[in-house]
């Protein structure tokens, strides 16, 4: 099963009956584990969560806290990104060339890293003085 097909896997069980909006995530962790996540929204739309951020926590839950690897896919038009507050937490589990997949249900696919997802990161340099 390649990355993206886990991501669909699991975007088919997102739960968004506000949106209507499902988005499935999977990460390869560096022992090569992959970890996987689905929306999950909530009538209180701040209180929802991203893909993304559940395939993180399933990851950090297995013990792995390096990613290798991650898909994303969505039932769009174009390949879906993530949001930035999803860009910041893949960089902080993720090096700057890290390959992100991006994906559309039809099969449109867009590869990039995280580090061009988000030039800029706030990183741990900023937390240490030299």
């Amino acid at each position: 099963m390649t990355l993206i097909d886990a991501a669909r896997d699991v975007w088919a069980r997102a739960y968004a009956p506000y949106s209507n909006f499902k988005v499935g995530a999977a990460i390869r962790g560096k022992n090569g584990e992959v970890f996987k996540g689905c929306n999950v929204e909530n009538v209180a739309y701040p209180e929802g969560t991203c893909a993304e951020a559940g395939a993180i926590a399933a990851m950090v839950a297995g013990g792995v806290t390096e990613i290798a690897e991650v898909a994303v896919i969505a039932d769009s038009p174009i390949p879906v990104s993530p949001c930035g507050g999803c860009r910041q937490k893949l960089a902080e589990f993720g090096k700057p060339d890290v390959k992100v997949t991006l994906a559309t249900t039809d099969g449109i696919v867009l590869e990039t890293t995280i580090g061009a997802l988000l030039p800029g990161a706030f990183t741990e340099d900023y937390m240490t003085r030299t």
